[in-house]
């Protein structure tokens, strides 16, 4: 497949179990060397839709393909194509390190010695040498996520999806992940993170989904979510001498829209981009007045994740983000 070509495809995907829908009318895509991430509380239909698109459970209505293959009628196709990594560590706890990549590239059909140059390869990759012989019941959290990652790649995924990869991890541990999914990317590897950390889909995700109650209530880039729910600010706080009246004035008079009311006597002027603040810096210089300090803030994944969930159940529809500049 060229490059940009699309890896991930899932097209009003639902998924009914009994009188539950866990899954409502889902669409979701992500191209080749780009990573996916879908955002969402525990129950909001992150891990199911994981399950639909690894052909490990067929969808109730819609169409899923991963790698250019339909994941109801050429599973096999998919698997083959595919890593996994889920909420907890899978591998086995009684074997070594060592032990456990090459039962798994032994399982996919490789020799003896091409396995053992895998597992090799991979405890390389992710740093595991060291503690390659000692039984995986022994590592640490970050050591049997790391372990388990590196056994998802044995078989040379095009595809790799990582539900909830770092939870219970230590903050160091969940870095050292980060760092190893970036490599992987930037080598053409096509990621889908499901995660609860707004902090790791703002560092690794090229686009993000945000789901609630099985639908894709908000979908975009960072930027874009951010910029869907709230505004850039440039606060400025005035040095003792200066009359907040002359700076209030002077910023309305450049059709900024300055706010006051903090206790410190901080002036916070909503932006719409950066370039903005040169705006702000020439407006006041025009009246004689310097800024004792000045920031730059704009919204967070937080504040996105904060607004949407704040809305009634009854009031959530998809937030459409404004196009990237």
């Amino acid at each position: 497949m060229p490059p940009g070509e699309t890896m991930i495809e899932a097209h009003e995907v639902s998924k009914v179990f009994g009188t539950v829908r866990a899954l409502d009318a889902v669409s979701v895509s992500a191209r080749r060397g780009t990573v996916l991430a879908l955002l969402g509380h525990n129950g909001a239909g992150k891990t199911t839709l994981v399950g639909i698109l690894t052909a490990a459970l067929p969808p109730s209505s819609g169409r899923a393909a991963v790698a250019g293959f339909d994941v109801t009628r050429q599973p096999r196709e998919v698997r083959q194509r595919i890593g996994l990594t889920g909420q907890f560590a899978s591998v086995d706890g009684q074997l070594s390190g060592r032990d456990n990549l090459v039962l798994i590239a032994r399982l996919l059909g490789a020799g003896r010695t091409a396995a053992r140059t895998r597992a090799d390869e991979l405890l390389e990759l992710f740093a595991l040498q060291d503690v390659a012989t000692r039984r995986a019941s022994t590592y640490s959290g970050g050591l049997r996520r790391r372990l388990d990652l590196a056994a998802s790649l044995v078989g040379h995924p095009e595809v790799i999806f990582l539900d909830e990869p770092t939870t219970g991890l230590d903050p160091s541990s969940r870095l050292n992940l980060w760092e190893i999914v970036e490599d992987l990317v930037a080598e053409g590897t096509t990621v889908l993170l499901t995660t609860q950390y707004l902090e790791e889909a703002d560092r690794l995700a090229d686009s993000i989904a945000v789901l609630s109650a099985g639908s894709v209530i908000a979908s975009g880039t960072a930027a874009e979510l951010k910029a869907g729910v709230g505004q850039r600010t440039v606060t400025v706080t005035l040095d003792g001498a200066a009359d907040p009246a002359l700076a209030l004035d002077a910023l309305r008079r450049a059709a900024l829209e300055p706010v006051t009311g903090r206790e410190n006597g901080a002036i916070v002027i909503p932006i719409a981009a950066s370039r903005d603040i040169a705006a702000v810096i020439r407006a006041l210089d025009q009246v004689g007045i310097e800024a004792a300090e000045l920031s730059f803030g704009e919204p967070t994944l937080d504040d996105v994740y904060l607004t949407l969930a704040a809305r009634p159940a009854s009031a959530l529809s998809p937030l459409s983000p404004e196009p990237a500049a």
